[in-house]
């Protein structure tokens, strides 16, 4: 089944600028301020030297990747005529912290991602192996992850709505 997109003139660039503010006081923790949507806490457990106020920002990449996905899944699905009710994603990464602890040629971030994409759906499962393959697609914080080589495990997976 073909993409349907609305009509738009992408023949030139159109790029949006989103702005946000963050201050550290030399702690690991750092607080983000995001304007109209409040602000959030990014920094390390207490064992790695932080102070428990938030999730470590490599959790929070984790959880944009699952937002992005979220967003562009809907936003995909409302393109594609696929009705479904909701998502429920579980995550996880590892990391070698050697890399972030400054030995060279261990990379600081990701080593892989693990993702389980669980869709509350009536389709069928072929439709939604249409609409993840254009999600994958489409999402800038997929591919940022996997841009950078970072091994990226996406499993999808249908689940049939609860009988009432």
């Amino acid at each position: 089944m073909p993409v349907v997109v609305e009509e738009k003139d992408f023949t030139k660039p159109v790029v949006r600028r989103k702005v946000l503010s963050a201050v550290n006081d030399a702690s690991l923790a750092t607080e983000v301020d995001f304007g109209n949507y409040g602000s959030f806490t990014f920094d390390e457990p207490a064992a790695h030297g932080g102070s428990d106020l938030g999730p470590s920002p490599l959790q929070g990449v984790l959880g944009a990747l699952c937002g992005c996905e979220a967003v562009t899944f809907g936003r995909t699905a409302r393109d594609m005529d696929f009705t479904y009710s909701g998502i429920q994603f579980d995550a996880a990464f590892t990391i070698d912290i050697r890399g972030r602890q400054g030995m060279r040629g261990v990379v600081p971030h990701f080593q892989s991602v693990k993702v389980e994409a669980r869709v509350t759906t009536e389709e069928t499962d072929s439709r939604l192996a249409e609409i993840v393959e254009e999600t994958e697609a489409r999402c800038p914080v997929y591919n940022l992850i996997k841009d950078a080589g970072v091994r990226i495990d996406m499993v999808w997976i249908r689940c049939a709505p609860d009988p009432q």
